[in-house]
């Protein structure tokens, strides 16, 4: 079965860094759209960045200039760079992958808690 497992999450202070990555077993990645989604306490589902097969990127305007996506093929995995990480940037991040951006939800990790404090 296929699987996308998070990992990189924890706590830091405004304006520190954290690298999220998410792996992805059970099948081949490479054509399909990675990226990631967060939940925060009584918010929504937030879209936050999406990568391509071939690396192309999309960025919710809330995180550009602040994050970056970034894929390895080879690993099948999808890796998301934060920094100048906000406390309005605190949720559970998932990992999601389909094969498009709008699609982007065929498979869905378990997520990683970011927590932000000012």
């Amino acid at each position: 079965q296929v699987d996308l497992v998070e990992s990189g999450g924890g706590s830091v202070q405004a304006g520190g860094s954290l690298r999220l990555s998410c792996a992805a077993s059970g099948g081949t990645f490479s054509s399909y759209v990675m990226g990631w989604f967060r939940q925060a306490p009584g918010k929504e589902n937030e879209f936050v960045a999406a990568i391509s097969g071939s690396g192309g990127t999309s960025l919710a305007d809330s995180v550009k200039g602040r994050f970056t996506i970034s894929r390895d093929n080879a690993k099948n995995t999808v890796y998301l760079k934060m920094n100048s990480l906000k406390p309005e940037d605190t949720a559970v991040y998932v990992c999601a992958a389909g094969p498009t951006r709008t699609t982007m939800n065929h498979y869905w990790g378990q997520g990683t808690q970011v927590t932000v404090s000012s």
